[in-house]
């Protein structure tokens, strides 16, 4: 039992390791991704879904499963890794909540998960209502980017209808979000 939880711990610190890294990567403060801090109704429905997500970071891959829970009061999700609960973050509209198992280090931002999150799963016109100055979401029936000065920095590609990868360019990561029961809707501009 003991070995068992050592070795949970020890590969929540792995995948905690590779996502600190894309936290903390470089990139200038005008190029780096807006984080969006959109209301959970923006949403427009309820949303219940597992996903697995498949985190590519500097020469590593790491997953971890995540229970993604949406409705009109509040985001909630619960990041489990070998039968464990990791982390819990609850986002109401205006406070972000986060309960992280011992270990976790503090420069994973839980902030630029659900800011990933939202750009995947939130209506477009939501993502866009919440950008900085400067940038602006263009989108396709299967693509989404957040462009700033002519640049794409963020992408978020369909691959299959519960398959979907985003690519953070500027942060120097990329995520493939496998989902059962759901699949985001990307529409034409």
């Amino acid at each position: 039992m003991r070995l068992k939880r050592f070795a949970g711990l020890a590969a929540m610190l792995a995948t905690a390791a590779v996502l600190a890294a894309c936290a903390s990567s470089p990139s200038s403060p005008a190029t780096a991704t807006p984080l969006l801090r959109l209301a959970p109704s923006s949403l427009g429905r309820e949303l219940a879904v597992v996903q697995q997500l498949e985190v590519q970071a500097a020469g590593q891959t790491r997953s971890l499963e995540v229970a993604l829970e949406a409705d009109a009061q509040s985001v909630r999700m619960a990041f489990m890794q070998l039968g464990q609960t990791v982390a819990r973050l609850e986002w109401d509209g205006r406070q972000l909540e986060q309960s992280l198992a011992p270990g976790w280090p503090k420069v994973v931002s839980a902030e630029r998960v659900l800011s990933d999150l939202q750009l995947v799963w939130w209506p477009a016109e939501a993502v866009r209502a919440g950008l900085a100055p400067g940038w602006r979401l263009a989108e396709s029936p299967q693509t989404r980017e957040l462009i700033y000065e002519g640049r794409v920095v963020t992408s978020v590609r369909q691959l299959a209808p519960e398959h979907v990868e985003l690519n953070q360019r500027a942060e120097g990561y990329t995520v493939q979000i496998r989902t059962r029961g759901a699949s985001p809707s990307f529409s034409a501009p």
